[in-house]
C-alpha cells in the first residue's frame, strides 16, 4: 500500500483511476450473507433465481459489489482525505457469481467545503463494468480533502 499526501489542490477534474478485475465468488456472497444477514433466495438458492425469479443463476448482493468496487478503487491511502458518503447509487444490472467487474473512478468536482475554509470536496463518479463492458454499478463517491493552506 502507497501513501500518498494529496491536498485539494493536487487534483484535477477528469483523472481518472482504472483497476484490475476481481471476480465475485462464491465465498464472497456466503460471507457477505453471513455478515449482513441477507439470506434472499436471489443470493442463496441458484434452483430459485432460474426456475422462479427466472434469472439466470445466483446474483451477488449490491451492498458486496458496492464494497468490493470501493476496495478496488482504494489501493493509495491519502491522509489528507476522507471519505464523506456515496451518491446517486444504482444497481444498473446484476452480477452473477463468476462475473469480473474492474471499476473506472473519474473526478467531476472540486470545490471548497460549504462551512470549512481550510477543506475541500472532491467527487468521483465510479462505474462499475463486467467482464462484457457493461456498466453493472454507477455511484458518486464523495471526499473531503484538506487544503494545502498558507505557505503550502
Amino acid at each position: 500500500m502507497l501513501v500518498i499526501d494529496r491536498y485539494l489542490e493536487d487534483y484535477a477534474t477528469g483523472e481518472v483511476r482504472r483497476t484490475l478485475g476481481r471476480t465475485i465468488t462464491e465465498t464472497d456472497v456466503v460471507l457477505h450473507a453471513g455478515q449482513t444477514g441477507d439470506f434472499f433466495p436471489h443470493h442463496m438458492d441458484e434452483n430459485w433465481c432460474v426456475n422462479e425469479a427466472g434469472l439466470a443463476g445466483r446474483i451477488a448482493h449490491g451492498t458486496l459489489v458496492i464494497a468490493i468496487a470501493v476496495g478496488m478503487t482504494a489501493g493509495d491511502v491519502n491522509p489528507q482525505a476522507m471519505s464523506y458518503g456515496y451518491d446517486r447509487i444504482r444497481f444498473v444490472k446484476p452480477v452473477f457469481l463468476g462475473d469480473t467487474i474492474t471499476v473506472e473512478a473519474e473526478i467531476t468536482t472540486i470545490a471548497d467545503h460549504p462551512r470549512r475554509s481550510e477543506l475541500g470536496r472532491v467527487d468521483e463518479q465510479v462505474r462499475v463494468t463486467n467482464q462484457h463492458g457493461e456498466v453493472v454499478l454507477s455511484l458518486v463517491h464523495l471526499y473531503v480533502v484538506n487544503k494545502r493552506g498558507e505557505g503550502g
